[in-house]
């Protein structure tokens, strides 16, 4: 416990300020400046099938990101930064999931409102204590539930990280494309041509205290090739300088970016006990 106070201490001092909307609005903003397009995960699979290759065609720009947000918890957050978004012209994609924490009705109409793409942030596995059959059945019910939102047209793991199912196992049996889905971004992204930003861990090279939500196969490379940032202006420096990669898909939980003091202090102290059981669970699993 000692250790972990003293990491919020350090934290809370020396982030001056991190994971607020204020940053967030700093970093869509110099990215842009830089000559990024955004694109939500919808386009990409779309502009990906018609461009078939060279894969730079894709958003018609040689630079651009797929923005993507997981809506694990605090659903109205979700509506803050979208609102952010929608201020400078940006789309996005947001995935719900079915628990009452993310699945806010009104915040996911406001959203998509606002021009967003919205999808299914699945965890049926888990859910169904690994009956697949099950699973698909709920994953059916719940896709049509969204689906009276928005055209739901791409769905997304939830990596429940204390579950020993992993949802992605659902599509060993049953085919997603079937009920007019177009992608999946662990399945339909190429992660050797698109580089992986997430802030997992609530920073930005969390995939060591991550259970799932992370890129094994190109992982390694990145990091030996230099691209790893653990801070927000990390990553708006590399922008900056012109070292960051021309094509990336950014993942946010915008769950861990508010300027309500309280919350963020509440936020920081929750995450750094979340980051020491995911290590122990990483550890229990040999990866």
């Amino acid at each position: 416990m000692f250790w972990i106070l003293l990491t919020i201490f350090f934290a809370t001092r020396n982030q001056m300020i991190d994971f607020t909307l204020r940053k967030y609005r700093e970093l869509l903003v110099a990215l842009q400046k830089k000559g990024y397009k955004f694109i939500t995960f919808e386009q990409y699979c779309e502009q990906k099938q018609l461009a078939l290759s060279p894969h730079h065609l894709i958003a018609s720009s040689p630079k651009w990101i797929i923005l993507r947000h997981d809506v694990d918890l605090k659903a109205p957050n979700s509506l803050a930064t979208a609102q952010i978004e929608h201020e400078l012209g940006i789309n996005a994609s947001y995935y719900f999931r079915v628990v009452p924490q993310s699945n806010q009705p009104e915040v996911i109409r406001a959203i998509a409102a606002l021009g967003h793409e919205i999808g299914y942030h699945y965890e049926d596995m888990a859910l169904a204590d690994g009956d697949v059959d099950a699973a698909y059945v709920h994953f059916q019910k719940q896709l049509a539930y969204f689906r009276s939102f928005y055209p739901v047209r791409t769905i997304c793991m939830h990596g429940a990280p204390t579950s020993k199912w992993d949802g992605k196992d659902l599509w060993k049996k049953y085919d997603y494309r079937a009920l007019g889905v177009i992608g999946e971004p662990y399945f339909d992204v190429d992660f050797g041509q698109v580089f992986y930003l997430t802030d997992t861990g609530r920073c930005w090279d969390g995939y060591k205290v991550s259970v799932r939500d992370k890129i094994p196969k190109y992982q390694d490379e990145w990091v030996k090739s230099g691209l790893v940032y653990h801070r927000t202006n990390d990553i708006i420096r590399a922008a900056e300088g012109g070292t960051l990669p021309a094509c990336i898909m950014i993942t946010t939980h915008p769950q861990r970016w508010t300027d309500k003091r309280v919350e963020w202090v509440r936020e920081i102290f929750t995450q750094t006990i979340k980051n020491v059981i995911k290590r122990l669970i990483i550890k229990l699993k040999g990866h």
